[in-house]
Formats: structure tokens, sequence, C-alpha cells
């Protein structure tokens, strides 16, 4: 393993070097942060207080992709959040790698996690009465983990690469986080190397996934001509649902990640799309698009004021 040693922290330019528009930013954060957490919160405590929801894969993953993105947000804006109260932002190197590792970690479970909802979508649309044998809770259970493993094995590489670098005295990073292109800038070595691994771990990855998700959801949706009008309307709403978090998930991931070059002038705007408003638009798609979970959170609203009345 390379040396590192000449730096054990780095200096974070953050979002804008303007003190007003820095000020703008705190406010939208904090707004998009606690409606974030909030929503995709709602999403999970009435999925686990719906029995009838409850018990449907589609709903069952919901909840773990919910978990996934109030986490990913979690590992990014706070940071920004406190950093915008300091005029020097710096991270250490281990709290460095600790952030990636985290980003990488959520946003690879992820992957997993949307795939095994095409794939729950594939199965009921066009094998429906093969449905309940074939995604049974076991399966479930199985793909949960396969996607927690996966993420894992995913980050765990980027981290493991990124300790390779030298990192031999430049530390400022021109970004609000620890990611790999911007630490690929301080790199005292060639990178061309390094940017062709990263697009093997992650570009390719999101391209063969995104194709593939695509595919899958284009065979539904062609199959759906055997359908009812109302059994079409009915999986057109919830596909369209999925498809919109996909693109909104994996088009800024490619964007970031399969490029030939470590240059990329708006880089910094694609990645807070992607970590703070992605998870901040996913529970409004699943939530307004969705009349299932609409009436869960009307049931579980008027529950909360019963019980409150009571009190």
């Amino acid at each position: 393993m390379q040396n590192h040693s000449f730096v054990t922290e780095f200096i974070l330019l953050g979002l804008s070097q303007n003190l007003n528009v820095e000020k703008m930013l705190l406010c939208l954060l904090l707004f998009i942060y606690f409606a974030t957490i909030a929503g995709n919160m709602v999403i999970v405590v009435t999925i686990m207080y719906s029995p009838a929801l409850l018990g449907s894969p589609m709903y069952f993953f919901l909840i773990f992709l919910s978990l996934l993105d109030a986490c990913t947000s979690s590992s990014v804006i706070p940071k920004i959040i406190i950093d915008c109260f300091s005029e020097r932002k710096t991270i250490s190197f281990e709290c460095c790698m600790i952030q990636l590792f985290a980003v990488h970690f959520f946003t690879g479970a992820e992957v997993i996690v949307l795939s095994a909802m095409a794939y729950d979508r594939y199965v009921a649309i066009c094998k429906p009465l093969h449905y309940s044998s074939i995604m049974t809770q076991r399966l479930c259970g199985i793909l949960v983990v396969v996607s927690w493993a996966g993420g894992f094995l995913h980050s765990i590489i980027q981290v493991i690469f990124t300790l390779q670098l030298p990192f031999c005295g430049p530390n400022v990073i021109d970004h609000y986080m620890c990611d790999l292109f911007p630490l690929l800038k301080l790199a005292c070595t060639d990178t061309h190397i390094y940017i062709f691994m990263i697009f093997a771990n992650s570009g390719a990855i999101c391209i063969i996934i995104f194709s593939l998700l695509l595919v899958s959801y284009g065979v539904i949706l062609f199959s759906l001509r055997t359908h009812s009008s109302e059994g079409r309307c009915k999986a057109l709403s919830t596909c369209g649902s999925h498809i919109i978090v996909v693109l909104l998930f994996f088009v800024p991931c490619i964007l970031i990640y399969a490029r030939p070059t470590s240059a990329f002038s708006f880089e910094k705007n694609v990645v807070t799309f992607m970590n703070a408003v992605t998870p901040l638009i996913n529970p409004m798609v699943y939530t307004f698009r969705n009349k299932e979970m609409k009436n869960a959170i009307r049931k579980m609203w008027k529950r909360l004021i019963v019980i409150s009345d009571e009190f």
C-alpha cells in the first residue's frame, strides 16, 4: 500500500465560496434533509403498520429503498450543513474514508433493491399465476441480504482502491464531500488507470444494470397489451413510479462515474441532485402516484388523531 501519511485532513471548498449563496443553500438543505427523513420514515412506518402492504413484496422492498434513501442523505447533508457554519471546512482522512464508504455502501445496495423491485413487477405482470410461488418471503429476504452484501462489497472496493492513492501534499478538495474523482485530482501519481478502474467498478455497473432495467420495463409494458384496461392502468401507474425512480437514480450515476476523464465542470450539481434531491423525490413519487399508499397513510393519520384525542 502506498504512503498517504503526508495528508491527515482534507479542506473542502463546499458548494459555494459566496457567503450569501451559502446561507441560502443552508436553509434549502435543512428543508430538503428534514423533508427527506420525514417523507421516507412516513413510508416505512405506514408499511410496517399496514399488514396488507407489509405482506406484499413490492412494499417490503420499498421499506428498504426508503431506509437507504434516508441513510444516503444522512451520510452527506449533515456534514454540509455543519460546514456552512465553519469558515474552514475540513474533514480528517479517516472521516473522509468513512464518508466514501457510507455513500457507496447505501447507493450500491440501492442499485440491487431497485433491480429486485423491477423483477417483482416483471413476475407480477408477466407471470401473475406463479407470483405467490416465485416471490416468496424467503426470496425477498435473500434479495435484501444480497443488496446489503453487494453494497458492502462495492464500497469496500472503493475504499481499498482509494487507500492505494499517494496523497503527498495538495489537500484542497473542490467539493463538499469525499468522492473518487475529487480525491483523484489530489493524488501524486498518474491517474489514468484509476479512472478506468472507477469506470469498471461503478460506471459500467450503472450502465449495465440501467440497460437491463429499461429492457425489463420494456418487456413489462409490452406484455400489458393482453391485460384489461383496469389492470393496464394499475400496472402502468406502478411501473411509471418505478421507472421515474430508476431514471432519477441511474442518470446521475452514469453522468458521474461512466466517463473517461476526471474533469467535469458541473459534477457538484449532479452529485447534489443524486445525494440530496433524489432521496427527497422518491417518497413523493411512491405516495402521490400510489392509491394504496395514500389510503394507508390516510388510515394511519386517522388512527393517530384518534389516539391523540384519547390522551
